[in-house]
């Protein structure tokens, strides 16, 4: 393949990351503002976002298994992002718990983004395995996009538009980035389509049994799920210690800028830590990063601990993917990536992001020293791991 071809594939993902991420750094920061503004308090809001988890532990993987059953993975990206852009339209008149709970057209629109990420995940890492696309310097582009998201929006969310219309406003700009979206998949390169195998189905059904996998998928949700508190009230919580909107935008994009330095530098990391040395790396980030929090509030410490997002995210998240890469056959590999995001991001987070509810109404930041615990427990799963697979490297 030539270069400019090779670059011509790299920028086409890049896109894809950098759209999907417009919609995260929107949302991530300011999708519990939409939620307060239309009547939500914090037990319900833990409920609704576990709840939306838990329909993508189901959707996610089911659709992998479609993608790679019809082999066109970004077919159903085209049309789970239309899906998620008509469930998000059908909340512009959802008020309250009951109606937003009713309706489930938050769960629409989540599932319709959440499958889509492992789906996309799967062609990036196919370039990543078939013509050495740098996985890392093809997702942080994602993570620019989600600097920009939040800063624009906790600078336009900062003006005086009372709760409601922050609501609304927030709600606008999802559906404007979902849109974005859209675009974005439909100019993702098509992946080689595949005829359905019964060795390939074989060999997922060999994963799905596999105790090693999920042992491994078990010590990857522990350190995931780490950040339930800081994802779901990390904004109130900063609100009531009187920091701004635009203040917080700029936190939540502090902790991404450095998440960009070590994407950008992910293939020495790699080199230098192995992929399950990354996720301990990021374990044990997550025991300094919460405990300080619960710990020691103040605008200052905030600022001082956000970089190591970095790791505690970033550094897992990519030790995550390339393990998975190099163990797991490519024609499973769709529906291996929605098994893995659906159990990892979808049960253990789920099951947090409740407690997560329960412990800041009844801490508020003290909720943050569980979350260090639950990254301690993480950092033993995967050494744990580890230590097996020095004698049984490849999953199987």
């Amino acid at each position: 393949m030539s270069r400019l071809a090779h670059s011509r594939i790299s920028a086409r993902l890049g896109a894809y990351y950098a759209a999907i991420f417009l919609i995260v750094g929107v949302k991530t920061p300011f999708w519990p503002v939409f939620l307060s503004g239309r009547g939500l308090g914090a037990h319900e809001i833990a409920f609704l976002f576990a709840a939306a988890i838990w329909v993508n532990v189901v959707a996610t993987p089911a659709i992998g298994a479609l993608a790679d059953r019809l082999g066109r993975r970004r077919a159903v990206m085209i049309v789970l992002a239309g899906t998620a852009i008509a469930g998000y339209a059908g909340l512009w008149n959802a008020y309250g718990f009951w109606a937003l709970l009713a309706l489930a057209l938050t769960l629409v629109a989540a599932t319709g983004q959440s499958a889509i990420m492992p789906l996309g995940d799967s062609i990036t890492l196919a370039a990543v395995r078939d013509i050495g696309i740098d996985y890392g310097r093809v997702r942080v582009w994602g993570s620019v996009t989600f600097i920009l998201a939040a800063i624009a929006s906790g600078v336009f969310l900062a003006r005086p538009l009372g709760e409601r219309p922050a609501a609304n406003a927030v709600l606008a700009l999802v559906l404007a980035a979902s849109m974005v979206l859209l675009v974005a998949c439909i100019a993702v390169p098509a992946a080689p389509r595949e005829k359905a195998a019964p060795a390939r189905w074989a060999a997922l059904g060999a994963l799905a049994g596999n105790r090693r996998f999920w042992q491994f998928v078990a010590a990857t949700a522990a350190i995931q799920a780490s950040h339930q508190v800081y994802y779901g009230f990390g904004t109130l919580y900063w609100r009531s210690l009187g920091f701004s909107d635009a203040v917080i935008g700029v936190l939540w994009a502090e902790g991404v800028v450095a998440e960009i330095l070590l994407f950008w530098q992910g293939r020495r990391l790699l080199a230098r830590l192995g992929p399950l040395g990354l996720m301990m790396t990021g374990a044990t980030a997550g025991i300094v990063r919460w405990g300080l929090m619960g710990l020691v509030p103040g605008l200052l410490p905030a600022f001082a601990l956000q970089p190591l997002h970095a790791l505690t995210f970033g550094a897992t998240h990519l030790g995550a993917m390339n393990f998975l890469s190099r163990t797991v056959p490519p024609g499973a590999a769709a529906s291996a990536q929605a098994l893995y995001s659906g159990a990892s991001a979808g049960i253990g987070s789920g099951v947090v992001m409740l407690g997560a509810g329960a412990l800041y109404s009844a801490y508020g930041g003290g909720a943050y020293l569980f979350m260090a615990a639950l990254s301690a427990i993480g950092l033993a799963g995967v050494a744990f791991f580890a230590k097996s697979s020095s004698q049984r490297p490849h999953l199987g």
